[in-house]
């Protein structure tokens, strides 16, 4: 049987990007207004209130403060997966913010919530990814590469 290692981590890091970067474009409102079918929020302020929602613990102004540090890292990860770059760590980050998300959904909305959205599977795909010892198709393939040739 045939090794199929490169391709499935790819799809993974492909999949888990674009997972990550579209509901950030979602907040902001490019693809498409809030009420539109298919879009979660359409705004930053509708994010917020979910946010919110999530961690009713902190006011409004922390809610916005772990909002905008979410949004830059899930923008972050998404980029660095789709690249492959330092994809180990960035996988394992990942596993862990979504494993916060998973958490706190769990929490405050109800066990159903996260597995509705498949958090959980998410997170396990990060945690999974995060064990893969090579990346091909990644800039940390194409950098480990010009290291043994130097």
């Amino acid at each position: 049987m045939k090794n199929y290692n490169h391709l499935s981590q790819l799809y993974l890091r492909i999949a888990l990007g674009i997972g990550f970067i579209v509901p950030v474009l979602d907040r902001f409102g490019v693809l498409g207004a809030p009420g539109t079918p298919n879009i979660g929020w359409g705004n930053w302020d509708n994010f917020i209130s979910y946010t919110h929602t999530l961690l009713p613990f902190m006011e409004r102004s922390g809610a916005n403060v772990m909002g905008a540090i979410a949004t830059l890292a899930e923008l972050l990860f998404g980029i660095m997966l789709i690249i492959g770059l330092k994809t180990r760590l960035v996988a394992f980050c990942s596993f862990l913010l979504t494993l916060s998300f998973a958490l706190c959904m769990a929490i405050f909305l109800g066990i159903k919530a996260p597995l509705n959205y498949s958090v959980f599977a998410v997170s396990a795909g990060c945690l999974l990814l995060s064990t893969v010892q090579v990346f091909g198709w990644s800039l940390d393939d194409y950098f480990s590469n010009r290291k043994l040739k130097s």
